[in-house]
């Protein structure tokens, strides 16, 4: 019999969704464990970078640097 969780990957998108509920298709698009914060400006991507971390702080989630990147233009990667 098996014991893995099934519904894992449900479960998780269901909680980042209810997280960044307010930045979600505004300014951030999350899917499973990659999270896209974008912007028209750099200004603004700033901004909109500091509303996603302090949501994460405030649910003290943490980010792995070495998988992070900033700065990306749409289409560069």
């Amino acid at each position: 019999m098996s014991f893995e969780l099934k519904n894992a990957d449900a479960t998780y998108q269901r909680l980042m969704t209810k997280i960044f509920k307010p930045l979600i298709a505004r300014t951030m698009e999350v899917y499973i464990d990659d999270i896209v914060v974008k912007s028209k400006t750099q200004v603004a991507h700033v901004q909109h970078l500091e509303e996603a971390f302090h949501l994460m702080w405030a649910y003290n989630m943490k980010l792995n640097p070495t998988k992070c990147a900033f700065g990306i233009n749409a289409g560069s990667c």
